[in-house]
């Protein structure tokens, strides 16, 4: 049988839009306290865990570090930091760290209080 579990973290970051129009509010450089919440699927092991928090911390911490109160725009892959680009960085890089029998099913970005995007890894 297959469990979900999840967790959330926080970032703060600056970035702005180089592809949307000109005067959009969101060209002019501004800054975010993101919230990326992830979830992970898997069998539950002998230890009662699909994967410990402790561990997943321990994968997320470096991720975040690169990121937080850094200008994204300055990370490679994040060159126009979208929502939907940092929730699909996020989960690039999650799913080759996943332990064997676990998967990064989604990475949800929080941009602000009521919008974010959804990464699944599936294609359209």
């Amino acid at each position: 049988m297959t469990v979900t579990i999840g967790n959330r973290y926080e970032l703060i970051a600056g970035h702005f839009l180089p592809k949307v129009p000109v005067g959009h509010k969101c060209s002019r450089p501004h800054g975010h306290n993101y919230e990326i919440e992830i979830v992970i699927s898997g069998k539950i092991k002998e230890t009662g865990f699909i994967v410990d928090f402790y561990d997943l911390d321990k994968v997320m911490k470096p991720l975040l570090e690169m990121l937080d109160h850094q200008m994204l725009n300055d990370i490679d892959g994040l060159e126009n930091p979208t929502a939907e680009i940092i929730a699909l960085w996020f989960h690039e890089k999650l799913i080759t760290k996943m332990p064997d029998g676990a998967k990064c099913d989604s990475v949800k970005v929080w941009e602000t209080k009521n919008c974010w995007a959804l990464s699944t890894g599936i294609e359209f």
